[in-house]
């Protein structure tokens, strides 16, 4: 197949937008006779006229060789054999192209020859289960295997560096004129392979303003149930995409249409469904995070957990309380149910659940007027979080606007603090009482 190459004078990819420790690696690898080219979403988002959030490469140099050309290198992963360099304010991803695998497993790198027989039961370059999920994927090939064995037609587009052409192997370039998302192949296929390309599909859709292939929503919609089958921490990592980047609000449409959410968020598709005005509530506070964003000011994984869950967590909690439950003690139930469900699919750390939990119990002191030694709350660890989610609360369902208000001005230095100086507001000492000596008996006293 002969790939569609667009020359520098008919593109807008300029090296200038590039990273320079993206263009010092292709050059490194193009002067030691490797092909290298930028692959994936940055070649995409640069024909977009946006910035990349991070630049990939890919090539055909092995990890081994890599490693052994770069000092900053290290290798990771077993299903993905990849190589990270790191730099002081960058890590670049640098892979080698894969092929489409051809059924047979085979030893992974590095394996002792010898002992083909057994080696190679334990260590398959290629695994696929039961089911048809690929669970380790290190077979090498050519730009052309490794274009068409990418997720979708838009992220296979490569730039080289040597000529500075783009290539097309795919119909992307066509498909991103017409806002399409398709994927390549048979999307039963691929979603079957790795279920995880489901949400990234909601989540290009989402942020690039793309239409999914009518075919591939079809099969996306059918499939949605499968995502459970999906490591619950890799879910996490692509849960963070979703709803990080500017387009929660849409993301959050496209996993209710897709049917994804239920299986996905079980204990928020309840809170969701039972009453109208919870789906206002989230959908309010997602369109805030996403101006958020917008402005330069991106929400912390906290303020978006925070954002995503509380009022469900709060709602749960307060129902316990009517059963005369103390607050406290409400939330941490409820929080304990709620996260337990949650994490079978989507594996929150629990160091992150607590602090979620601070947040959340943070509230009830935030909203006291005047509240309890303010400058000593300021010193907590998840305060500025907290005082965010409060923001979010007070703008978008107009609770605690006066707290609020009060905090907002104490930060800025307006509100004065009353400190006890004279011996008027001081707290009377108590004074010691001196103990009375008994005096001693005397043994005729006896």
């Amino acid at each position: 197949m002969q790939p569609l190459i667009i020359p520098r004078r008919k593109h807008n990819i300029s090296r200038t937008q590039l990273s320079p420790n993206a263009l010092r690696t292709l050059y490194r690898l193009r002067d030691n006779g490797f092909i290298a080219y930028l692959i994936g979403g940055c070649v995409r988002d640069l024909l977009l006229g946006r910035i990349p959030k991070d630049f990939d490469v890919v090539t055909d140099a092995s990890p081994g060789q890599i490693k052994r050309l770069f000092r900053n290198c290290r290798l990771i992963g077993r299903r993905f054999r990849l190589a990270h360099l790191y730099f002081q304010d960058e890590i670049l991803e640098v892979s080698t192209f894969r092929a489409k695998p051809n059924g047979d497993a085979e030893l992974a790198e590095g394996t002792d020859q010898r002992d083909v027989g057994e080696r190679h039961r334990r260590h398959p370059r290629h695994l696929i289960n039961e089911d048809g999920m690929v669970l380790r994927d290190n077979v090498f090939g050519t730009p052309e295997e490794d274009a068409l064995r990418r997720d979708f037609t838009v992220n296979a587009l490569a730039y080289n560096i040597a000529d500075a052409t783009v290539i097309d192997y795919t119909t992307g370039l066509s498909d991103l004129k017409a806002c399409l998302l398709r994927p390549i192949g048979d999307p039963l296929i691929r979603f079957t392979e790795d279920p995880v390309r489901m949400l990234r599909a909601v989540r290009f859709a989402a942020s690039h303003d793309l239409r999914i292939e009518p075919a591939t929503w079809g099969i996306l919609c059918e499939l949605a149930p499968t995502i459970c089958r999906a490591s619950p921490a890799r879910l996490y990592e692509e849960v963070l995409k979703l709803f990080l980047l500017g387009a929660a609000r849409p993301a959050l449409d496209l996993l209710e249409k897709s049917g994804l959410l239920p299986p996905l968020f079980p204990g928020l598709y309840r809170w969701l469904t039972r009453e109208s005005r919870h789906h206002t509530i989230l959908a309010s506070a997602l369109d805030h995070l996403d101006q958020l964003y917008r402005e330069d000011s991106p929400p912390s994984t906290l303020l978006f957990l925070a954002t995503f869950f509380g009022p469900a967590l709060e709602t749960e909690a307060l129902l316990r309380q009517r059963d005369g439950m103390p607050r406290q003690q409400s939330l941490e139930m409820g929080c304990g149910a709620f996260m337990e469900e949650l994490c079978r699919t989507v594996q929150v750390p629990a160091r992150i659940a607590g602090r979620l939990r601070n947040i959340l119990a943070m509230q009830a002191s935030l909203c006291r007027m005047p509240p309890r030694r303010p400058a000593s709350q300021v010193d907590r660890l998840d305060f500025s979080d907290a005082i965010a989610y409060l923001r979010v609360r007070a703008k978008t369902r107009g609770e605690n606007l006066s707290a609020l208000k009060w905090w907002e001005a104490f930060l800025a230095g307006n509100v004065p603090v009353a400190e006890p100086s004279s011996p008027s507001h001081k707290r009377p000492k108590r004074r010691r009482r001196k103990r009375r000596r008994r005096p001693p008996v005397s043994p005729q006293d006896g």
